[in-house]
């Protein structure tokens, strides 16, 4: 690797100065940063940056592929959950993701998944229990226990979450948290287990909670959950608390830009530039002891040279010293990833989709009676759902959706196993006619699809088992059907992002020309079954009542 040396304004994330400084870089470590009065070329070297907490899969791109895009954007390393391809392919998933990044300048800083499957009430592709988490924390490619999802079992001290923590703490490893809404004494048991970290604050007052006892606040702004216009204050509050993280971010998302706009946002709201590049650099690197570079004498040569302080534009990335992106271009070329892959076969009629009234049957003598469904709703850039109950006609024995009052059917379609899909309803999708469907349903990844006709469901449904895995979108007909397939468990493309990137925009625009108001329906309709997000959620066993832990009937 050839000697480097730069003449910028360098930014010193310890001090919170900029100086005009001389950088020599040598075999990838920085051997010297010198004062300069030497005219200086335009922008600011700046450490790289760090996503505190994601998961690679919802980028729908294997490892190596989501690095080469994040490095556009000042990324130098994620901290990364694959509790996605774990709850699809279990430890093998886990395996394919460490030998895909195998090769990259870009640090992948995978955890062992602490909740696969997340609860007990859903059906997953495998089960990763304290003897796996034990096993998978000996590897040195994993670096810390995953977020504990299961907050009743680490409160009510669960034999098996008791185990994987202390697993971790016997290790010398982190231990990341998911305590959304969780406060006051529940919110205290929670974090005395050693659980160290979250990022599912909502709200500013929850996070300062957690602040006061001491936990990490991580300020996430994903494809779905945005919550940094809720929780910017906590940079200025308690910035050594804080840092950045995208949790899921979608292809077309992840092209347009990372961290570096988390950066740009919080400078616009009054944060002192070098408050969010610790939360960006200095804090996530000391935390998770990661082996990232911050641009000091000695450290491994990671850097972003940025447009300024103020847009955080990224110009050029370095990482160990190569040159790895320039001009908003990747300088690392695609490699074909492998497609592992357990997608069973099915194929679907419109009515494998029928909700019926409860207690009677079709045909009976008041099967067209009234009926009232305790249906999901959905609202835009929020993983927490609401409820309504909504009064509902039967026709012919069968409860139909009513699009005009933006109430559609959701199906969860369990991938592993042939048995009858789960319905329920929705309001928030705002469909007038078609349906989406998607196999990227967290956590397990069954098959979930929101629609204004049974008949538009199962056409959408049928494109993503035809794809062993997808994103489908259906305008009620066979021939009005698009796909992106993604044969990587179900979860990932194995084309260039860019391409995919392309491929889920214009599945997108189709799903809001079919009516939703939605930023981003796929990535909504996607945690519509994460059972541990409250309130109300549909697993591939039934309606679930988040808040209380427990089915719910989906009519009453």
């Amino acid at each position: 690797m050839p000697d480097i040396t730069l003449n910028h304004l360098v930014a010193d994330v310890s001090s919170g100065t900029v100086r005009p400084c001389q950088v020599t870089v040598r075999s990838g470590r920085i051997v010297a940063i010198v004062p300069s009065a030497a005219a200086m070329q335009p922008g600011v070297l700046v450490p790289g940056f760090v996503d505190a907490h994601v998961h690679v899969e919802s980028s729908m791109l294997p490892p190596w592929e989501f690095a080469r895009v994040a490095m556009r954007h000042g990324t130098v390393a994620s901290v990364s959950d694959p509790h996605e391809i774990a709850n699809v392919l279990g430890e093998p998933g886990i395996r394919f993701m460490i030998e895909d990044i195998a090769g990259s300048p870009f640090t992948c800083w995978f955890g062992c998944p602490s909740c696969v499957p997340a609860t007990s009430f859903e059906t997953a592709g495998a089960t990763i229990d304290a003897d796996a988490c034990a096993r998978l924390l000996d590897d040195p490619n994993i670096h810390y226990l995953s977020e504990m999802m299961n907050w009743p079992g680490a409160i009510g001290a669960d034999a098996q979450v008791m185990s994987k923590i202390a697993a971790a703490q016997a290790r010398g490893k982190r231990v990341d948290g998911h305590a959304p809404g969780l406060r006051g004494e529940q919110a205290r048991a929670y974090f005395a287990r050693g659980i160290e970290t979250d990022h599912e604050c909502f709200t500013l007052d929850e996070a300062r909670d957690k602040a006061a006892l001491g936990v990490k606040i991580l300020i996430r702004d994903g494809s779905a959950a945005r919550n940094f216009d809720a929780l910017w204050p906590m940079l200025a509050e308690h910035p050594e608390l804080c840092m950045f993280c995208t949790d899921d971010a979608h292809p077309d998302d992840l092209l347009v830009g990372h961290i570096d706009r988390l950066l740009a946002r919080a400078v616009a709201k009054g944060i002192d530039p070098f408050v969010a590049l610790r939360a960006a650099t200095l804090n996530p690197i000391r935390h998770y002891g990661l082996p990232c570079g911050l641009l000091r004498e000695g450290d491994r040569a990671d850097m972003v040279l940025v447009e300024d302080l103020l847009n955080f534009t990224p110009l050029r990335t370095w990482i160990a010293g190569e040159l790895v992106s320039e001009g908003g271009r990747s300088c690392i070329a695609p490699r074909p990833s492998r497609t592992p892959n357990a997608f069973r076969a099915g194929t679907f009629v419109a009515s494998d989709f029928r909700v019926l009234p409860p207690v009677r049957g079709a045909g009976s003598d008041a099967s067209n009676a009234p009926v009232t469904a305790h249906a999901i709703l959905a609202e835009d850039g929020q993983l927490v759902t609401g409820s309504i109950d909504a009064p509902m006609h039967v026709t012919n024995g069968v409860i139909e959706p009513d699009p005009s009052q933006d109430i559609l059917l959701i199906a969860v379609v369990n991938r592993y196993s042939a048995v009858p899909p789960a319905m329920a309803f929705i309001r928030g999708f705002g469909l007038t006619h078609g349906a989406i469907a998607s196999s990227v349903a967290h956590d397990c990844h069954n098959v979930v699809a929101v629609g204004a006709s049974r008949e538009a469901v199962a056409h959408a449904v049928n494109a993503v088992f035809a794809e062993r895995g997808g994103l489908a979108v259906s305008d009620g007909s066979a021939a009005g059907t698009q796909t992106l397939a993604l044969p990587i468990a179900g979860l990932m493309s194995d084309r260039p992002g860019e391409e995919v990137g392309a491929a889920y925009a214009q599945l997108s625009k189709t799903a809001k020309r079919l009516g939703s108001p939605l930023r981003a329906p796929y990535m909504t309709a996607g945690f519509m079954a994460l059972l541990v997000i409250p309130a109300l959620k549909l697993s591939d066993r039934g309606l679930f009542d988040g808040s209380k832990f427990a089915f719910t009937p989906a009519v009453i």
